[in-house]
């Protein structure tokens, strides 16, 4: 949220980017970078404003009738009111008229975790003479950075995830030889009532996922069709969960029950190699303080997996953004495939590393790490991840 004591820092950045300011946009909860930042909750039924100039003070625009979601705007910083358009264009006009101004705007859409602002705000936001750019660096700057308090929090909940999914393998393992093997949505209960004693919180899932249904990298086990996991599976665990008001640590972990095929262990290595291809580009890069992007450790990722003939089989980005307020977040992606985020990953900025292999009838697996940057190199959660494939 931003306050008063942010604002010297904040209109550094913004200088930086050689803009006039950064204008937010929000409007029934559309643009959560915004939301954010202002401190709103709850429903936001009317166009809202803020402009957070280079030099000076930052101006809201509220609508007359919803003064509730500006409770936390500092005192000293003035709100213009408005009723109708005619108003709300007039007072835009006198703020960014002919300016350089920065928005969550992201050019053909390149970054869809950024492009937020709908093209008609753009319209009318050009249509004042105003030079709309993006504000992609002030996002990964200021928005998506963790404080040590984040850092703190997002390492308790990655070791308590870690040892969560080590002993939901271990019940699978001793259930699988039984007359009663566990099912899948068994094991996400027992995941999440592990979480709730841990006093960890999550949005949804976790995902459970034996064999073919691994294949689909957003499966949903349910009760409703179970599947019991039996020798011969392997087994996929991906859980996410922070600690209330934490961020987020997310990880994948791969079993077998028994033995493993050859093919299993092939895809196994294949995408260990690949995710430690990353980290050691990352580090490589970060410790040594040379400039890196997220998309270069996409393509670190996927050449490992490519040359090892499962290609067209890693069909989603290498790792998304984990910023302070939301696991999939508005930070760099770690991405050349879906999208073409040519952001810099810079100390402070969070995000997950989980190269997968999906051969759909067969089997899918992924292996997710978390990492961050910092001043000197990268931080990597959980403290010990897994290099071999866990035989049960």
């Amino acid at each position: 949220m931003l306050t008063p004591a942010m604002l010297p820092a904040l209109q550094r950045h913004i200088a930086a980017l050689d803009v006039d300011g950064w204008l937010l946009y929000d409007f029934r909860g559309t643009n959560a970078i915004a939301s954010g930042l202002l401190g709103f909750s709850g429903l936001v039924s009317r166009r809202v404003f803020a402009w957070i100039p280079r030099e000076g003070t930052p101006i809201g625009v509220q609508h007359a009738i919803e003064p509730g979601p500006w409770s936390k705007w500092p005192k000293d910083w003035p709100l213009r009111v408005y009723s109708g358009w005619r108003e709300l264009e007039s007072t835009l006009a006198a703020l960014v008229a002919n300016r350089r101004v920065a928005m969550e705007y992201s050019a053909g859409d390149a970054i869809p975790y950024l492009d937020r602002v709908p093209a008609g705000v753009l319209e009318m936001v050009r249509a004042t003479g105003a030079t709309v750019v993006s504000s992609g660096e002030l996002v990964s700057r200021v928005y998506a950075t963790w404080s040590p308090e984040n850092r703190a929090s997002h390492e308790r909940a990655a070791e308590q995830i870690r040892r969560i999914a080590l002993e939901t393998f271990a019940i699978a393992g001793e259930r699988a030889r039984t007359s009663n093997p566990a099912t899948e949505h068994e094991l996400q209960a027992h995941i999440l009532a592990e979480f709730a004693a841990a006093g960890l919180h999550t949005d949804h899932g976790p995902d459970v996922a034996a064999s073919e249904n691994a294949a689909n990298p957003h499966y949903e086990p349910s009760a409703d069709r179970p599947r019991v996991i039996r020798e011969g599976d392997t087994l996929l665990i991906d859980l996410w969960a922070h600690e209330n008001g934490g961020v987020y640590a997310d990880q994948t972990w791969m079993a077998s029950i028994g033995a493993p095929r050859a093919k299993v262990t092939a895809v196994w290595e294949a995408i260990r190699d690949a995710r430690d291809a990353a980290l050691a580009l990352l580090h490589d890069r970060l410790s040594s303080g040379v400039p890196v992007r997220g998309a270069e450790a996409d393509d670190a990722a996927r050449a490992v997996i490519t040359e090892r003939g499962f290609g067209a089989y890693f069909t989603h980005r290498t790792g998304h953004s984990i910023d302070a307020r939301e696991l999939h977040g508005s930070g760099p992606q770690i991405d050349n495939l879906e999208s073409r985020d040519e952001r810099l990953l810079i100390p402070g900025v969070g995000f997950s590393i989980e190269p997968g292999v999906y051969i759909p009838g067969e089997f899918g697996m992924r292996t997710e790490v978390n990492a961050l940057v910092t001043d000197d190199g990268m931080l990597v959660t959980p403290g010990e991840i897994q290099h071999d494939l866990i035989v049960l």
